[in-house]
Formats: structure tokens, sequence, C-alpha cells
């Protein structure tokens, strides 16, 4: 997919090339153990491939070399984080200054947070719809089952205020986060003594408090009281069943999903950015193959992208625009249609995309540019496994 061929191992982290690139700084590491930036990048690539007891160890000696790089405590706070360390991740995240999430996490420091009962293999959830986006039931803090809006584009689940309030979900923190079209808002943290999805009782769940009943649009005017993000997904191996309309938790701690005989599946690998961005190579049109971000929560298309993107893809969204809904409000967007869009080997035809959405932070946030984020319409034909043990998407068609 990737033609040129640099050896120089930050050039190849910055192209999203990250096998070649680790190996790259492995083999510098050797010969320079004292070096802390080495230490940063061989951490920062095995906590993108979610390889967590490695990052910690590379992150943590980068901090023991040179206690000033106060950028790696974030890094090895999020690794501490998908491990279950909460407490670890909360002072990592005190001493760089992020008072707002070390509050919240300070919580769990004495309590085992996402805390899944065992004995089981997999529970299935139907979608009360599918399109425009899927909706399921859950249960909350002990709530009755109110209705939660699936969406890999959000991190910890988010609850709205108004039902926050109403079931005894209190603010802990407060924190600005940036959304759609790259507008930014207040969101207040807090946690859920137990979150209840298909008969499973999730126990001690951080969760952000943000407006979502705003989303009914997208939700065929059903009220959303919550998003259901990654975070939270994370912690199950779990498949959007579109055609089935269905969400499949799978036990990580059973090994691999069994796929039937000669079921027609294609394997992607992907990596993790921070708490929840998900990537995949993949093109649009002609242009050069990049790196998408896959966040399943774009209503009524399946691709935006920065107008870098749109340019190297010969796509000049010319109107007429209308005004959408993202996490912080409102959002002029400018419909137009891809031809062509691929994840790895799984390609499809007459995508709609919006401009005016891709959040124009997000392309070079993490060091590697990300193209673009690919949504809804692409996935909708298939059952999508996120399997964040073997860092792959599946695609199964049916």
């Amino acid at each position: 997919m990737r033609d040129d061929t640099p050896d120089d191992a930050e050039q190849l982290f910055a192209l999203g090339r990250f096998e070649e690139s680790e190996a790259a700084y492995r083999r510098r590491i050797r010969t320079d153990l004292a070096n802390a930036g080495i230490h940063v990048r061989v951490g920062q690539l095995a906590l993108l491939s979610n390889r967590l007891e490695d990052a910690r160890r590379d992150l943590g000696r980068a901090l023991e070399l040179d206690p000033a790089l106060t950028h790696v405590k974030p890094l090895l706070a999020e690794a501490h984080y998908r491990h279950g360390d909460l407490g670890a991740a909360a002072a990592l995240m005190h001493s760089a200054g992020d008072e707002a999430r070390a509050r919240q996490l300070e919580v769990f420091r004495d309590k085992r947070a996402y805390e899944i009962p065992g004995g089981w293999e997999t529970t299935t959830i139907p979608f009360l719809l599918t399109d425009p986006l899927p909706v399921i039931e859950a249960s909350v803090h002990g709530s009755a089952p109110v209705n939660l809006l699936i969406d890999t584009g959000a991190g910890e689940l988010i609850l709205d205020p108004e039902f926050a309030a109403g079931i005894g979900v209190e603010s802990l923190s407060s924190k600005t986060s940036t959304f759609a079209g790259g507008q930014q808002t207040e969101t207040q943290c807090g946690y859920a003594d137990t979150v209840e999805l298909g008969g499973l009782s999730i126990r001690n769940v951080p969760v952000d408090l943000l407006p979502t009943r705003r989303f009914a649009a997208a939700a065929g005017g059903l009220a959303i009281d919550g998003i259901l993000g990654t975070v939270l997904l994370s912690r199950f191996r779990f498949t959007l069943d579109y055609p089935g309309g269905q969400l499949v938790l799978h036990n990580r701690s059973k090994g691999a999903e069994v796929l039937a005989p000669g079921a027609a599946v294609t394997r992607i690998p992907i990596w993790m950015a921070g708490d929840h961005f998900i990537v995949a190579w993949g093109c649009i049109n002609d242009a050069p193959p990049m790196l998408f971000f896959v966040d399943t929560g774009l209503a009524g298309g399946g691709f935006v992208g920065p107008p870098s993107t749109l340019e190297a893809a010969r796509i000049h969204p010319d109107g007429p625009s209308f005004e959408g809904i993202g996490g912080a409000g409102a959002v002029q967007v400018t419909p137009f249609m891809v031809d062509r869009l691929s994840l790895g080997d799984v390609t499809g035809e007459d995508i709609i995309g919006f401009a005016g959405v891709f959040p124009e932070f997000l392309e070079h946030r993490f060091g590697f540019r990300i193209g673009g984020i690919v949504s809804h319409q692409f996935l909708r034909p298939y059952q999508v496994t996120f399997d964040l043990d073997r860092m792959e998407l599946t695609f199964k068609a049916t």
C-alpha cells in the first residue's frame, strides 16, 4: 500500500508506519539505553498497539531518566488507565496538571473500575434502531431502562446532565472537550455505581456529563440519555452487527471469537491513540493511502475529512450546506459524494461525506496524520468486531 521507504525511525512514526518505526527505535535503544526520548517513542508505539506492560515499562523508564518530560505523564496515565490501575493514572494526571481528570480518577483509588462479573462468554443486546445510528437500552446507576446511542467516536460513557442528576450521579470536576467542527464545550466528570448491559452488571464506571437529548434526530426521534463510547466498550471484544441489529459483547478472557467455517471475513490491523481513537489504513478515491479514525457516530453518512484530504481526493464540496448537531452544538455541514472508500481490503462506493465536521486539531494531534473519519454508512453492511487484544477489526459479510 505504501511506496516510500524512509528508514528514519521518527519519519516512519510520522508516516504511521508503526511496526517499522518501533523496529528502528528498538535497534537504536540497544546502544543508547539512557536516551529518554527513545524510550518515550517506544512506549508510545507499544501503547498504540495496546501492549500495556511494554508501554508502562518504557514510558516509566523515560520518566526515570528525565522527570522533566511532563508530556510523557498523560501517555503513562493512559497505559495505567487501560490496564485498570486508575489510582496510578490519577497520580500522574495530578502531576501533569490535569486536575479535572485527576479528581475524577481519584475516586477509584480504592475501587476496581469497570468490574465485570466472570463466568460468561457472550451477551447480545438488540438495537432499538440501527439507522441513522444504533441505539440500545441500558440501565445506569440503578435507573429504569434508558436509551444509549453507540458511538466509538466518544471516549467515556456520556450521560445527559439532567438524566444524571435524576439518578444521583454527581459531577466531580469539569474539563474542556473538543468536538465536531473543532467546537469546544465544558464537560463534567463523574462516575456511576453500575451500568447494566444485556444482563451484565458493570460496577464503578467513570462517566462524562454532556447534553445528549439534543441528539434525538440522530436516533430516529428517541430520547437519548447517554452515549456508549469506546472506553467502556473496550472492556469487551465487541461486535456491531448492523445487519442483525444487535450489539454483541464477548468476554475478552475467553479468547477469540470462533467464526463459522467459510464465513466471508476480512481482518484489518488497527492502532489506538488516546483513550478511543482507533485508526486503520484506508484510501479515498485515488488519493494515497492514509490512516482513518473509525468513528461509528456519523449520522447520515460515512466519511468526514480535513481540507487536505478532500483536495488529495479531488473532492470540492460546493453546497448546499445545512446545520448539523455536534457534541458542542450546531455545525455548518456541506455534503459531498465519495466514489470509493476503503479500510484495508474492505471497499464501499458512493459514500456520503460531510465537509465542515472534521476537527482540525485531530489531523496531527498524535504526531502522525489522521486523514479522515470512516463511519456509519461504510460500516453498515457488515458485522464489525473490534478486537483490542489482537488489535484488529473483523468485517464479516452476511
